[in-house]
C-alpha cells in the first residue's frame, strides 16, 4: 500500500477536508483557525505538503482529497498492528480488550466483521 503516514496535524486537517470538500484554499483557512487555531501560513503550509505527497490537490484554489479517509484508517491501523503487536492481529485485539468491555452490539459487529473476513478469505482460496 503507498505511504499514507499522516502526521496529527495532517490528519486533522484531512478531516475538515474530508467533512467539506471541495472547498476553497481560503475556507480551509477559515475552517483551521477556529478549530485548530492555525495561522494562514500553517495552514498553506500543510496544505502544501499534503499536496505534494498527493495527499490533497489543490487546483485553481480549489481543494479535494486524492485519498479516502478509510484507506488512511486501513493505513494507520496495519502499521499500529505491525509495529507494536508483531503484526498479530490477535494480539492487537487482546491488548485492546485487556481493560475494555464489549457491548453485545459491539461483540456482535465484530463477530459479523471475523465473518465476512473469512468468507473472503474462502473465496480468495477457490
Amino acid at each position: 500500500m503507498e505511504e499514507l503516514k499522516l502526521y496529527d496535524a495532517e490528519y486533522r486537517l484531512m478531516e475538515i477536508v474530508w467533512e467539506l470538500e471541495p472547498l476553497s484554499s481560503t475556507e480551509l483557512y477559515k475552517a483551521c483557525l477556529p478549530r485548530l487555531g492555525w495561522k494562514k501560513s500553517t495552514t498553506y503550509t500543510v496544505l502544501r505538503k499534503l499536496c505534494e505527497r498527493r495527499i490533497l490537490k489543490n487546483e485553481n484554489s480549489i481543494v479535494v482529497s486524492l485519498v479516502k479517509r478509510e484507506d488512511v484508517q486501513r493505513y494507520e491501523s496495519q502499521a499500529v498492528v505491525d509495529k507494536w503487536f508483531d503484526r498479530s492481529l490477535p494480539r492487537f485485539v487482546a491488548a485492546f480488550l485487556d481493560e475494555k468491555r464489549l457491548s453485545e452490539e459491539e461483540a456482535e459487529e465484530l463477530k459479523q466483521l471475523i465473518d465476512a473476513s473469512r468468507r473472503r478469505g474462502e473465496e480468495e482460496g477457490k
